[in-house]
């Protein structure tokens, strides 16, 4: 399994993903799921993927392949971040029409995301069937793979004022309560945050299973949400409300 969140606020984008897949419970192995292509100056594009293993590496080895082909049609020459969903789709779908038979299925998902020269920076998810939808005010961020678990933090702290680190610890969290309810989803966890119009990539981190980071993070959310649990206010059920209720049965 796999679990993918890009994160989009006024300051810029953060990417985080899992690298863990496995068929089985004696077949686990590690491969990235977050891929960069760049123009230093220019653009900065990130793409995450979730979902078959052999469609997404599949899809990217086309599109690095493209670009360094300098094909006509190319991750680094496509003019808007729109477009280029729209060639990942496009891509995607046509790996997996190549190999379809009866009901095996070869589904995958990408997140991309970044910026171009003369545009704002966005986030869009492309589906299975190669359409796509892209973040708005109310939903500033998107996910891919294993996406339940880890969703309610995002729901209830990610704002577009969010800061960059806050969205980062944000999408960390959220992956811990993933790995913490789904044992598929696992390190290493790579993050890379992306500030507004820098057209930088530089804060990449890959964070191991050893991390000591990743560890402290996961004991400190453990931690602070037992204190907050025990800190609720007491149930105070209503006398009216269970006279109604006994009435009713």
């Amino acid at each position: 399994m796999t679990y993918c969140v890009g994160i989009a606020v006024d300051a810029g984008l953060c990417f985080i993903a899992d690298s863990r897949t496995n068929a089985g419970v004696d077949d686990v192995n590690t491969y990235s799921k977050l891929y960069r292509f760049s123009i230093e100056g220019e653009r900065q594009i990130i793409v995450l993927c979730a979902g078959n293993l052999a469609t997404t590496q599949g899809v990217i080895t086309q599109i690095k392949r493209d670009a360094k082909m300098n094909a006509a049609q190319n991750i680094l020459n496509i003019s808007h971040l729109e477009d280029i969903a729209d060639y990942i789709g496009e891509l995607s779908v046509a790996r997996q029409e190549k190999h379809a038979s009866g009901s095996n299925t070869f589904e995958a998902s990408f997140i991309v995301g970044g910026q171009i020269k003369g545009h704002k920076h966005n986030l869009y998810r492309v589906y299975a069937a190669g359409n796509h939808i892209k973040i708005s005010v109310s939903t500033p961020f998107l996910q891919i793979g294993e996406s339940k678990y880890g969703k309610p933090i995002l729901d209830r702290i990610i704002v577009p004022e969010s800061t960059l680190d806050t969205a980062a610890m944000c999408g960390l969290v959220s992956m811990d309560s993933t790995m913490k309810s789904n044992l598929s989803v696992g390190p290493p966890i790579e993050v890379v945050l992306y500030a507004r119009d820098s057209f930088s990539s530089e804060r990449h981190y890959v964070f191991e299973e050893s991390s000591d980071y990743l560890r402290n993070v996961s004991r400190a959310w453990d931690e602070k949400l037992r204190a907050a649990f025990a800190g609720m206010p007491p149930i105070a059920w209503s006398g009216k409300w269970d006279e109604a209720d006994l009435g009713n049965r």
